[in-house]
C-alpha cells in the first residue's frame, strides 16, 4: 500500500463509509467498544476514506461535529437511535456511503433493510448472558431472539468483524458463516511511564463502566472475604455508570468502609496511576469481547484475574502467564488471594502481562479493519484469525 506521505493515492481515497453505533466514544456511557470504533474509523480516514459515525444524542455533544477527520451525527435516544439511524441512512443524511458498518451491540441497526451497499457487521461480543441481566423478562427474550435468530439471517451474506476468536466461534454457533468472520484484535494505548510504584498494602483495582453485567460486586465480595487475612487490603473502582449508586450501597451494606474507593470517571493520568499502584486488576465481567483494561493494566506490570467464560478474556489474558482465568466466584476469590500473597507469582505474571499486552497495538487494529473494508468493497469475503 502507498500512504499519503509517499504522495501517492491511498487505498480508500474517495470512498465513503458510514458507521451506525448506539454510542460514540464521547458518550458518558461509552466504553471499550466505542474506543475500538473510534480507532477503526480514524484508521479509515488515514487511508483516504470519508467517514461518518451515526450514534445516539447525549448531553453536552452537538448534533453534528467533526473530530480528527471523522464526522459525527447524533440523533435519537438509547432505544430510538436504531429507527433514527435507519431513517438517516435511507434518506441520505449520512452521505452516499460506498459501505456501511453496522455495529451490533446486542441489537443491529437493520441496515440491510434500507441499503443495497455492502454492509460489514461489527460485533464486539455476543450478549446471550447479558440480556436477562440487563433486561429481565420479555424485553430481554426479544432482544436475544433478534441477536441470535433474526440478525444472522438478515446479514447472512454480509462480512462480519469481531475482536476475538471466542466471539467468532459464538457467532458461528448462531449460524454466521465462519468464512465471513474476520478477527481483528483490539490494541492497547502506549501509556506514559508514571513509575509511582506499587502500594505498600495489598491493592486491587476495577476499571470500567459500572453496569450490572460487569459484576463489580464480585470484587467487593472478594475484599470483604480477604481483608481479615490481608490487613490493609483495598479495592479502587474507576468508572461511572447507572449502576454506580447500587455499588455504593452494596459496599456500605457489607461494611467495606475505607477498604473501597470509588473514583468515578477520571482522566487518563489518574487511571494510569491506579494501574501502576495496584497489585492486581480484577475483571469479574460476565462478558468481554476482548477487555481493553487488561492491556492497559498489563503495560503497568499489573496482572489480571478474570472469568474464562467471559470469552475474549481467554485471549487478552494468558492464563498462568499474564494473569489467572477462573471458572466461578470462589475461584475468583482464590485467584486474587494467590496473587496478593505470592510476591514471586505476582511479579512473574506482571512481567508476562507487559510482554503479552505489548503485542497489541491500535495501528494493527486500524490496518486489519481497513483491510477487511477494502476486501468487502471489492466483493470478497474475509476470514482471518
Amino acid at each position: 500500500m502507498t500512504d499519503q506521505a509517499d504522495g501517492g493515492a491511498r487505498p480508500l481515497d474517495g470512498r465513503e463509509v458510514a458507521f451506525l453505533s448506539w454510542r460514540d466514544t464521547h458518550n458518558p456511557e461509552g466504553g471499550g467498544a466505542e474506543r475500538a470504533l473510534e480507532e477503526v474509523a480514524e484508521g479509515l480516514v488515514e487511508r483516504g476514506a470519508r467517514v461518518t459515525v451515526f450514534s445516539a444524542a447525549h448531553a453536552g455533544a452537538p448534533p453534528e461535529d467533526e473530530i480528527r477527520g471523522v464526522r459525527y451525527v447524533r440523533r435519537g435516544s438509547k432505544l430510538s437511535v436504531y429507527a433514527r439511524g435507519m431513517q438517516a441512512l435511507r434518506r441520505g443524511d449520512l452521505g452516499n456511503p460506498d459501505l456501511v458498518v453496522d455495529v451490533q451491540n446486542g441489537l443491529p441497526f437493520f441496515t440491510r433493510l434500507v441499503t443495497r451497499r455492502p454492509v460489514v457487521v461489527l460485533v464486539h461480543h455476543v450478549h446471550r448472558e447479558q440480556w436477562p441481566v440487563v433486561y429481565p423478562g420479555t424485553m430481554g427474550k426479544v432482544g436475544w431472539w433478534i441477536e441470535s435468530r433474526f440478525a444472522p439471517r438478515l446479514y447472512r451474506r454480509c462480512q462480519y468483524v469481531t475482536g476475538s476468536k471466542a466471539t467468532r466461534d459464538e457467532l458461528g454457533h448462531l449460524g454466521v458463516d465462519p468464512d465471513r468472520i474476520a478477527v481483528v484484535h483490539y490494541g492497547t494505548d502506549r501509556q506514559r511511564p508514571i513509575e509511582v510504584g506499587k502500594t505498600e498494602h495489598p491493592s486491587i483495582c476495577v476499571v470500567g463502566r459500572l453496569v450490572p453485567h460487569k459484576q463489580v460486586e464480585h470484587a467487593l465480595d472478594a475484599v470483604a472475604e480477604l481483608r481479615a487475612e490481608l490487613p490493609g487490603l483495598t479495592v479502587t473502582v474507576v468508572g461511572s455508570g447507572w449502576w454506580e449508586h447500587v455499588l455504593h450501597a452494596y459496599a456500605e451494606k457489607h461494611g467495606l468502609g475505607d477498604s473501597v474507593r470509588f473514583l468515578g470517571q477520571v482522566d487518563e493520568a489518574t487511571k494510569e496511576r491506579v494501574y501502576e499502584e495496584s497489585w492486581v486488576l480484577a475483571l469479574p465481567s460476565l462478558k468481554e469481547g476482548w477487555g481493553l483494561v487488561v492491556g492497559e493494566a498489563a503495560l503497568a506490570g499489573t496482572p489480571t484475574v478474570a472469568y474464562a467464560s467471559a470469552g475474549g478474556t481467554r485471549e487478552s489474558v494468558q492464563d498462568g502467564e499474564s494473569g489467572l482465568l477462573v471458572d466461578d466466584q470462589p475461584g475468583f476469590v482464590d485467584a486474587l488471594r494467590r496473587l496478593l500473597v505470592d510476591d514471586e507469582l505476582r511479579t512473574r505474571l506482571g512481567e508476562g502481562a507487559r510482554t503479552h499486552g505489548g503485542q497489541f497495538t491500535w495501528e494493527q487494529t486500524r490496518s486489519g479493519f481497513a483491510d477487511v473494508v477494502e476486501q468487502a468493497l471489492a466483493g470478497r469475503r474475509v476470514s482471518t484469525d
